[in-house]
C-alpha cells in the first residue's frame, strides 16, 4: 500500500485471486489458561486457534493461575509470548493482590512490566473505598481499568431471572445486577475522572445507562461477546451446559438491544470471551457447570453472521473486531501501533478470508484445546484461509 521505498524488492508474491485480504482481528477478552491451568489450555494451541480464527492481537484478563499482580509474572507471560513469535498478547495486571478486592496493586510496576490496564476479571470489589483507591491511583497515572459491571450479591444465581428460569428451576441473575454496578462505577468514575473500560455488557438495561454516561461525556468504552450477541436464554433447553455463561444469556430484547448498540456504536467492540473448559467443568448440571466456551475460530464468522441477519455492511460489521478494538487499546495506550487497520505505516497483521466458503462447527475442525461451544453444528459464513503477522504468513488452511 502507497509508494514503496526505492530499495524495495520483492521477496514474496501470493495469488488471492477470489479472496479477501482483511485487517487482523482484535480480541479484548481471551482467556488463554497459561500459566496454572494448562490441562485446560495453552499458549501454543490457544494462539494457533486465534490465527485460524485471523485474529492478530489479544486482550488477556488476568486470572491466571496465579494471578498477574506481580511484574515477574508479567514478564514471564510476555516472555512466553515472544518465543511463540505469533498473535500480538496484551495482558491486564490484577487491581487487586490476588484478585481478592482488598489490597490495591502497585499498577506502576506491572505497567512497566507491560500491563495495558487494570482488571478484576470475574472477581469482585466488595469494600467500595478499595474500588474508590484504585481509580485515584489509575487516575494520577492515566491507566484505564476494565471491569465487569456486576453486584456479586446479586450475580450469584446461575441464568437470567424470568419465566424460562423459573420453569427450569435455575437461581436467577436480574438485571439490577449489572445496573446497580454501573450506577456505582458511573458515581466514583464523576468524582475521580478515570477512564474506564466496561466489560462483556448482556442487558438493555445497561446499553441505556452506557449511553447515557457516554452522552455524558463520561471516558467510557466497553465490549459484549459473540455469544450474547446471538444467543438468548432459551437456547439453554434443557440444561445444555455450553450454553452455561457469566453473565448469563438474556432476553430477546436484551439481545436485540446489544445489536442495536453495537451497530450505532454505543458498543465499542465485539470480543469472543473465549474461555476455555474441559469436559470435567461441563459435564455437571448446569448449576455445577463451569461457564465460558471456545471462541477465538468463530469470532470473525459469528460477526458476520449478525452483519447478515442485521443487513449491515461489511464495513460496519468489522469495525467492530477491528478499529473498534484497536480504538480501545489505543486509548489506554498511545503508543500502541494502529492495530486493526490497513493502513500505511501499520503493521503488516492481517488475514486473507473466502467469503464463498461455508463451514459447519465441528469438535474434530476446532484447533482450540477446549472444543466446548453452544454453535456445534451450525453452518457459518467465510473461512480464515491464512494469517499473516509483520508480512510473515504464521498459518494456513493448507498447514
Amino acid at each position: 500500500m502507497g509508494a514503496a521505498p526505492p530499495d524495495f524488492e520483492v521477496q514474496q508474491t501470493e495469488d488471492l485471486t477470489g479472496l479477501c485480504v482483511l485487517p487482523g482481528l482484535v480480541d479484548l477478552a481471551a482467556r488463554l489458561r497459561e500459566p496454572g491451568q494448562e490441562y485446560r489450555a495453552t499458549l501454543a494451541s490457544e494462539l494457533q486457534a486465534a490465527l485460524a480464527g485471523g485474529i492478530t492481537s489479544l486482550v488477556l484478563p488476568p486470572d491466571t493461575d496465579p494471578p498477574l499482580d506481580e511484574p515477574g509474572l508479567v514478564e514471564m507471560l510476555k516472555h512466553r509470548a515472544r518465543q511463540l513469535d505469533q498473535v500480538n498478547l496484551y495482558p491486564l495486571g490484577a487491581m487487586t493482590m490476588g484478585l481478592k478486592g482488598e489490597v490495591i496493586t502497585e499498577m506502576a510496576e506491572l505497567s512497566q512490566a507491560g500491563c495495558i490496564g487494570f482488571a478484576q476479571a470475574d472477581y469482585p470489589v466488595l469494600d467500595t473505598t478499595v474500588l474508590l483507591r484504585a481509580m485515584q491511583y489509575a487516575r494520577s497515572f492515566d491507566y484505564t481499568l476494565w471491569l465487569r459491571p456486576q453486584d456479586h450479591w446479586l450475580a450469584r444465581g446461575v441464568a437470567a431471572s424470568g419465566a424460562y428460569a423459573s420453569r427450569l428451576g435455575l437461581s436467577g441473575v436480574p438485571e439490577q445486577a449489572e445496573t446497580i454496578a454501573l450506577h456505582t462505577l458511573f458515581e466514583l468514575q464523576r468524582s475521580v475522572g478515570v477512564r474506564l473500560h466496561l466489560c462483556r455488557v448482556s442487558s438493555a438495561a445497561g446499553v441505556a445507562l452506557i449511553r447515557q454516561a457516554k452522552a455524558q461525556g463520561l471516558p467510557v468504552t466497553c465490549d459484549t461477546s459473540v455469544n450474547h450477541l446471538h444467543l438468548i436464554d432459551v437456547d439453554i433447553g434443557y440444561y445444555d451446559t455450553s450454553c452455561r455463561f457469566d453473565p448469563p444469556l438474556r432476553g430477546q430484547r436484551d439481545r436485540q438491544a446489544l445489536r442495536d448498540a453495537l451497530a450505532d456504536g454505543t458498543i465499542d467492540a465485539l470480543c469472543s470471551d473465549h474461555t476455555p473448559v474441559d469436559d470435567d467443568g461441563k459435564q455437571l448440571p448446569f448449576a455445577e457447570a463451569e461457564p465460558g466456551a471456545t471462541g477465538l475460530e468463530l469470532l470473525l464468522s459469528l460477526t458476520l453472521r449478525w452483519a447478515e441477519q442485521e443487513r449491515l455492511s461489511l464495513t460496519d460489521a468489522l469495525k467492530a473486531v477491528t478499529s473498534g478494538p484497536a480504538s480501545v487499546l489505543r486509548a489506554c495506550s498511545p503508543a500502541m501501533p494502529p492495530l486493526g487497520s490497513l493502513t500505511v505505516g501499520a503493521p503488516a497483521d492481517f488475514c486473507v478470508v473466502d467469503f464463498d466458503e461455508h463451514w459447519v462447527v465441528k469438535r474434530e475442525r476446532l484447533i482450540s484445546q477446549s472444543r466446548h461451544t453452544p454453535f456445534l453444528g451450525l453452518e457459518l459464513p467465510a473461512r480464515v484461509q491464512a494469517t499473516y503477522m509483520r508480512g510473515r504468513r504464521v498459518w494456513s488452511q493448507a498447514g
